[in-house]
């Protein structure tokens, strides 16, 4: 009998609407959903565990949190307990339950740090749980046959959603309501009914060891180009304590007049700069001069190859807790994307 460990972390599969809460203003309150059932209540769902019986399943709850309220502290705490549940011998496969609005963050970070075969398998709903037509249940019974399945293992974190399970590296969140918000990384596997399909294998690079709890303290500012955006936002984020930053560049990853020379004030002092795009699918590729993407490799920016904005922060700010120099970084960064 295989064990599929899941742990609830919050988000709108643990959600009920009605909830009180203060309004952003202070004033009065708001009715809204707000993360509130714990992991057990979730598999208590008979949806969720119907055809399940031959799994054994043991739970935790780690937070009970909607995933917006995360910071780099609790996305670590949800790493670091699904490596230590991974990591154990009888366990075939790990789940976490997680919002989405944050959940390729977190689910990239363990991708990094999953030096075991076992299946960390991510899943959240779209709607609460309290709504006749959450999908909460459908998904969660997904990941558990995901999971289980050592067709999976070795594939270090996985995404399992409205009938598709798809890597964490290079997923995104690019619909806010679709039953399906996630697009990006590679299709692994689809559910045709009842049955799961192997789609294909991912290559995966190494791996890291799980960062310090300085990783939650590593500021590593995002910052978006746009028409007319100005450079000084970059340098802001350096005299204003960030350890690295983000270029999120438009198109196959450029920006306008200045951001070079800026990118290069950064590197003279210190400050890696990582080069994204804005646009939702597709590498960063340095194809135009002119303050455009060779001019911002050349000025010491390091490209994010194909990771998004936002898992390239994450993994400058992994690689950043060990204080590497630029040139270690660069390398480090460019092994990892």
């Amino acid at each position: 009998m295989a064990r599929v460990h899941i742990i609830g972390t919050g988000g709108t599969i643990a959600s009920r609407s009605g909830q009180a809460g203060a309004s952003e203003e202070g004033q009065g309150h708001i009715d809204g959903s707000i993360a509130s059932d714990t992991i057990g209540d979730l598999v208590a769902s008979a949806s969720a565990t119907a055809g399940a019986g031959k799994l054994q399943v043991t739970t935790e709850d780690v937070m009970t949190l909607g995933s917006y309220q995360l910071g780099l502290p609790e996305i670590r705490e949800i790493t670091a307990a699904a490596l230590t549940r991974a990591a154990e011998a009888a366990v075939d496969g790990v789940i976490v339950t997680h919002g989405t609005d944050t959940l390729e963050e977190t689910a990239f970070l363990v991708d990094l740090v999953n030096v075991t075969d076992t299946t960390v398998v991510f899943t959240g709903a779209q709607r609460a749980a309290d709504q006749p037509d959450s999908d909460g249940p459908r998904n969660l019974h997904q990941a558990l046959t995901v999971a289980a399945d050592p067709r999976f293992c070795g594939m270090g974190a996985l995404i399992a959603f409205d009938g598709r399970v798809q890597t964490a590296r290079g997923a995104r969140k690019a619909h806010t309501t679709a039953s399906q918000p996630f697009d990006g990384g590679a299709t692994v596997g689809l559910f045709r009914n009842e049955e799961l399909d192997l789609i294909a294998r991912p290559a995966r690079p190494c791996t890291l060891p799980l960062p310090g709890t300085e990783f939650g303290t590593t500021r590593v500012d995002v910052i978006t180009a746009y028409p007319g955006s100005s450079p000084d936002a970059l340098r802001h984020a350096a005299q204003s304590g960030a350890a690295g930053v983000v270029l999120a560049g438009t198109g196959v990853g450029n920006a306008g007049p200045g951001h070079a020379d800026a990118v290069a004030d950064l590197i003279s002092s210190g400050i890696p700069v990582v080069l994204s795009t804005r646009v939702p699918s597709g590498p960063m590729v340095p194809i135009y001069g002119n303050g455009g993407g060779v001019d911002l490799i050349a000025a010491g920016a390091v490209s994010a190859g194909h990771l998004n904005p936002f898992q390239a922060r994450i993994l400058a700010a992994a690689l950043l807790t060990e204080n590497p120099t630029l040139t270690e970084f660069t390398t480090l960064f460019s092994q990892l994307r």
